[in-house]
This record gives structure tokens, C-alpha cells and sequence, in this order.
């Protein structure tokens, strides 16, 4: 008898034991390959193999350039014969009627010398001459009704010239000419950020940093950071107001949630509010509200208050509310009864009970919660600006919008990294300094 029921058991244990297995080479086997199945999903869903077709590394490389590099245009207008130079073509960084760079010869003829043997020529009648080196010599003669009229050297076109009845488009390693009916235009492109600190109306654009320190020490500082500061292309005083208008939506947004959320979180916690319905209703509240995204709210704000950074703020309050109430309740519901007693034990009114006796208890966990939203949503201003029409964000939007300065999109963003970059050193001093008391930060 006992050996049969020892039989059963080794049995009923070999039994479990090869179930055991079973289950774990199903997970070993079957989870990577659910996986392998969403990536194979995943890959034809969003179309990876049409993307790869349509990415472009010479547009790609062009972008890249643009972020660290700046283009001056020389530009003769086909319909008057107006010749202009600009520095990104716009009219905030022309050169003055009649100059321009070193590189650039005005006159009856103007010679455009983009080095290396790269020679543009605008002549009479709107002719216009390009030297290549190594290909030979491009004319073009554009009319008002009869096109463009290139003539090229014999053999097929090189993939770097594209031409048409009504325009012509050739891109060098020295610099870019397009031709059109309208405009002939020569782009030479510049490492660098020019006009960065000083517009060319500016006296001293061009000056050489040791120069400027010595007229600042000899009184005219207050005339260079007015310059500076003005400066039309950069637009450095409207670009510091948006990121002060960017951090204060987030702090405004945050603080605002939090001050909201406290007392609605004692209505929500178990331990505080013995009314169920109560209860049940505040949840709900903090559900909706933080179920629905912050951009979501932004959108629908903006359409009852108008754009503005305010309307950015109470979308993160909105947010965050519920966000908050979540968190302050749940950490109402975990706090130690004995010290509340220990504070009614004194004759503490009710207010007084959870000021000195539930307030202490919760506030690491308060000021740690607030302080990394805070954070948090100093970047998501970023992107609520964009769309309620404030901060860095609207700037940034521009900038991309208008396909042409990336130099400004790449400064936008650096200033938004140096922004967050900040908000993240000053959250942390704070949690260290307020939460465990450390007074050096570190």
C-alpha cells in the first residue's frame, strides 16, 4: 500500500513538474514571439519600407547645415534690374543700397566670387553667367514670356542642375543659383550665427570682442546691450520674455493644481471623508480630469478664452488637479493616526489637527510630487505654447513654419534644453534643501 501510494506521488509530482515546464517554455517561446509578431506588425503598419524610400541624406545634410550655418543671398530683381544683398534674404539683415561684402562686386556688372573658380556674373538684359570648374559655363537669359533660356556646356546634366522652361536650379559645393522669370538669386553659405549679437545698421557689427570691451569701459556700455538686446534679426528681448512666459505657465499651472487639489484630496481620502458618495464624486472628478490631456484642454480652452499663455496655464491645472488629488489622497489615507491624536490630545481644533498633524506627514511626499511636475510640465509649456499662441514655443513654431532660418529652430532649441536643464538643477536643490534637509544642495 505504501509503495503504491508512493508510485502516486512521484507520479502526481512529475505530473506538476512537466506542467511547470510547460508553462515556462510557453513564456520563453511564446512572449518573444508575440513580440516578433506586433515589431512585424509595427514595421508594414506605419509604412518603414515606404519611409526608408522616401528619407532623403541630401535634404537630411542640408537641414544639418542650415542648424550651424547662416546664407547670404544676392538677389537682382528681373523686372526692374535691382540688385540686393541680404544676409538670409531678409530685409531686417540688407546690406545698405549700393554695398555689400567683399566677395560681391556691384556695378554695371556684378561679379559674385564664391571662390575656387565658382564665378557668378549678372550682365545687361538680365543675362546671368555661371563658371563651374571642371564643367564650364552656364548662361541663362530669362524673358518675360519666353522662359528661362539656358544653355549648358555639351553632354547630359549633372545631378546637381535642374532645369526647366521657367526655372533653373544649380547647386555647388561653392554656392547655390536659381533663375527664374522674376528673380535671379545667388545663396553663398557661412559657418556661424550672423548678425547673432549685432545687426549691420548696428555701429558695432563687426567690431572685434577686445574693441567692444574697451567701449564698454569707456561709456558706452548701456548702447551696446541696447543694440544687443534689440537686435531685429535675433530678437533677443522677445525671445527671453517667452521663456519667462513659458516657465511661468508652468509654474502657474502647477502651483495652481496643487493648491486646488489639496483640500478636494481630504474629500477624497477614505480616512477624511466618511461620506461614500462624497468620496465616490471627488474620484471621479480627479479621473476626468486627469484622463483628458493637457493638449487635449489646451484645445479646448483656447476655443472658450482665446489663445494666450493664461489659457496654457489652466490647461496644465486642469491636468495636474487631477493628478495631484490622486496622489495627495492616496498619501492622506497612509498617514500615522497617533500623531493626529497626539495633536487632538492637546485640545487642537480640527483645522488644527490636520494643519499640525496630517500637513507635517505629507508634505515630502507633497513638495517631492510638485517639484517634479513642476519639471515636467516646464517642457510640456513648451509644446501648449505652440498651439495657445505663447512662449518659446510659438517662437519655435514660427521658425519651423517658415522652411528657411533652421539656424533660429537650433537656437530655439537650445535654449529650451538650457530651460529644462535649469528647472531640473533648481527642483532638485529645492527637493534636497526642503525635503532632507540639506543646505548645499549636493
Amino acid at each position: 500500500m505504501s509503495t503504491f501510494a508512493t508510485n502516486l506521488d512521484t507520479s502526481d509530482l512529475k505530473d506538476r513538474a512537466d506542467h511547470l515546464f510547460r508553462r515556462k517554455r510557453l513564456m520563453n517561446f511564446g512572449l518573444p514571439a508575440l513580440v516578433l509578431v506586433y515589431l512585424v506588425y509595427v514595421f508594414f503598419a506605419f509604412d518603414v519600407p515606404g519611409l526608408a524610400q522616401r528619407a532623403s541624406m541630401d535634404k537630411a545634410q542640408t537641414l544639418v547645415s542650415d542648424s550651424y550655418s547662416y546664407k547670404t543671398h544676392v538677389t537682382r530683381d528681373n523686372r526692374s534690374g535691382e540688385i540686393s544683398v541680404a544676409i538670409e534674404g531678409e530685409r531686417k539683415g540688407s546690406y545698405a543700397e549700393g554695398t555689400g561684402p567683399s566677395w560681391v562686386a556691384l556695378g554695371p556688372e556684378t561679379v559674385v566670387d564664391l571662390e575656387d573658380g565658382y564665378l557668378v556674373t549678372f550682365g545687361a538684359d538680365n543675362f546671368v553667367s555661371f563658371q563651374i570648374p571642371g564643367y564650364g559655363l552656364v548662361t541663362a537669359q530669362p524673358t518675360r514670356s519666353g522662359g528661362v533660356n539656358p544653355v549648358f556646356p555639351d553632354g547630359d546634366l549633372p545631378d546637381w542642375i535642374s532645369s526647366s522652361k521657367n526655372r533653373l536650379d544649380i547647386q555647388t559645393e561653392a554656392g547655390r543659383l536659381t533663375v527664374t522669370r522674376n528673380r535671379t538669386e545667388v545663396f553663398r553659405y557661412f559657418f556661424g550665427w550672423e548678425l547673432f549679437f549685432f545687426t549691420l545698421d548696428s555701429p558695432y557689427h563687426g567690431t572685434k570682442p577686445g574693441e567692444l570691451m574697451g567701449l564698454a569701459f569707456a561709456g558706452e556700455a548701456g548702447a551696446i546691450w541696447s543694440d544687443f538686446w534689440n537686435n531685429a534679426m535675433w530678437r533677443h528681448k522677445d525671445v527671453a520674455w517667452a521663456i519667462c512666459e513659458t516657465i511661468l505657465m508652468a509654474v502657474l499651472g502647477t502651483f495652481g493644481a496643487a493648491i486646488v487639489a489639496l483640500p478636494l484630496a481630504f474629500l477624497a481620502a477614505r480616512n477624511f471623508s466618511l461620506l461614500m458618495p462624497v468620496r465616490f464624486a471627488v474620484r471621479r472628478v480627479f479621473d476626468f480630469l486627469r484622463g483628458v490631456d493637457a493638449l487635449i484642454w489646451t484645445i479646448i480652452l483656447a476655443r472658450a478664452f482665446g489663445p494666450g499663455p493664461l489659457t496654457g496655464s489652466l490647461a496644465i491645472l486642469l491636468t495636474d488637479t487631477g493628478t495631484f488629488g490622486k496622489i495627495f489622497s492616496e498619501a492622506l489615507e497612509n498617514v500615522d493616526d497617533k500623531q493626529i491624536e497626539g495633536v487632538s490630545s492637546t485640545g487642537a481644533k480640527p483645522l488644527q489637527r490636520y494643519r499640525f498633524g496630517v500637513i507635517p506627514q505629507i508634505t515630502p511626499v507633497l513638495l517631492s510630487q510638485l517639484l517634479y511636475f513642476l519639471e515636467s510640465n516646464t517642457r510640456s509649456a513648451t509644446i501648449i505654447g505652440a498651439i495657445t499662441g505663447g512662449g518659446i514655443g510659438l517662437m519655435l513654431t514660427q521658425a519651423i513654419i517658415t522652411q528657411k532660418d533652421w539656424e533660429e529652430v537650433a537656437y530655439y532649441i537650445v535654449l529650451i534644453v538650457l530651460m529644462v536643464m535649469l528647472m531640473d538643477w533648481a527642483s532638485g536643490w529645492l527637493r534636497k534643501k526642503l525635503i532632507s534637509g540639506d543646505e548645499s544642495g549636493h
